[in-house]
């Protein structure tokens, strides 16, 4: 059984969602702390925001059946650092955003179940993912990557203060073209309900960097959103009266990919 939920789109778009699923597999939870197992740092109802849009506009949407504490698909596979020098969370992860463990004392799991968890969720992942765009861009002569996030608008173990309400990432513009990039920055300078930053604290996670190379026809951007503007942060409770608001800037992002 895909360890992954693949819905093949009709446009040059496909919107990879991580970090959606808060699942964590009974033998794994069964070793982790009581907080943990709540899965409490999910992008919690990314899918919700998406998915209708992604119906609307025909685009492909890539998203996981396991939480980012069984593997952060959004890491490479070898564990190494995406943002040198400050703390982060890792592929498979012992700790939380809030920097507390995720396992009970001597629970944690060793390299051979790493390696197990990437072949099992992280490699076909990749491989779904590699594959939509290579079809994508053999149908219409290119693709775009949308790598949709959310983050809780406070995490003193990442960023100071609060993070900004819209987060784009484009690897400091290597994984987009310039013009794309300057289209979507205007969709955010055009509007006054929300704040935004232009790669600030997140330029992009692996899959950002990965993926969006401009000369070979894949262009790839990350969208972080505070989650405040649409949800409960305590209860992680989906706000039906802000999401909408939030939900309609990104439609209009995504259509300027299309354009």
């Amino acid at each position: 059984m895909a360890n992954f939920i693949l819905q093949r789109g009709r446009v040059p778009l496909l919107i990879s969602l991580p970090h959606d699923s808060s699942f964590i597999p009974d033998d794994i939870a069964a070793r982790m702390r009581p907080a943990a197992r709540r899965s409490p740092d999910t992008d919690w109802h990314v899918g919700r925001l998406y998915e209708p849009l992604a119906q609307a506009l025909g685009a492909s949407v890539l998203k996981p059946l396991a939480s980012r504490y069984v593997i952060d698909l959004n890491r490479p596979a070898d564990g190494h650092a995406l943002y040198p020098g400050q703390r982060e969370t890792g592929l498979v992860s012992t700790i939380g955003f809030d920097g507390d463990p995720l396992y009970q004392d001597g629970r944690e799991p060793d390299g051979a179940e790493v390696q197990q968890r990437i072949n099992e969720f992280w490699l076909p992942y990749h491989q779904a993912l590699t594959q939509e765009l290579a079809r994508l861009c053999a149908e219409h002569g290119q693709a775009i990557l949308w790598e949709g996030h959310s983050i809780r608008s406070r995490v003193p173990m990442l960023f100071e203060g609060r993070l900004p309400d819209f987060n784009l990432g484009t690897a400091a513009g290597a994984s987009c073209d310039d013009a794309l990039q300057t289209q979507l920055q205007h969709c955010l300078e055009s509007q006054s309900r929300f704040n935004y930053a232009v790669n600030g604290r997140f330029k992009g996670g692996y899959i950002t960097r990965h993926y969006g190379e401009p000369g070979t026809r894949v262009q790839a951007v990350q969208l972080e959103l505070a989650q405040l503007n649409y949800m409960d942060e305590a209860s992680f409770e989906y706000d039906t009266a802000k999401a909408p608001a939030v939900q309609e800037l990104i439609g209009r992002m995504l259509r300027v990919c299309l354009k």
